[in-house]
């Protein structure tokens, strides 16, 4: 590959990082290509970029960004995601079903290096929508119970 080839990689996943709220990465030895081809379309089903490229041009891109990590040996394939939770559910769920494969190095989430446990944390949490639907239904709670309340006095004070 060309230098100027290496430069435009470079800075294109420099702009895609700057972009994402977290980076994976991970050692996808031992996938095949069918189930390698399963994970990219859960991935981009969910709304995640899964990129491999060589791990001298990711750090560079990585520190370049700001960001610094060392977690980068042997193959590896890096997600970005603006989602985290729903990148990691993704990621540790296939993991599972796959004999732990692609194996978790670790990754940067909100500007902080995190290991495998703390991905795999991340993924028992729920996603954004699903902590949104959760908030709506305890706000809702006490205002139905009101609701019965004053429709149950209603009733009261009509028979009465």
């Amino acid at each position: 590959m060309k230098r100027t080839e290496k430069e435009r990689l470079v800075s294109a996943l420099k702009d895609r990082i700057q972009g994402a709220s977290a980076l994976y990465f991970t050692d996808f030895t031992g996938i095949n290509v069918k189930k390698m081809t399963e994970l990219r379309r859960r991935f981009r089903k969910a709304g995640v970029e899964y990129v491999v490229i060589k791990n001298s041009l990711a750090l560079r891109a990585v520190h370049e960004s700001g960001l610094t990590t060392d977690r980068l040996r042997g193959p590896t394939g890096v997600v970005l995601s603006t989602d985290p939770i729903g990148a990691a559910k993704v990621l540790v769920d296939f993991a599972r079903e796959n004999d732990q494969k692609p194996a978790v190095k670790g990754g940067i989430w909100e500007g902080n290096a995190i290991d495998a446990g703390v991905l795999k944390k991340l993924a028992t949490m729920p996603t954004r929508t699903e902590a949104l639907s959760m908030f709506a239904g305890c706000l809702n709670s006490p205002l139905m119970m009101f609701a019965l309340a004053l429709e149950a006095r209603k009733d009261q004070l009509g028979t009465a």
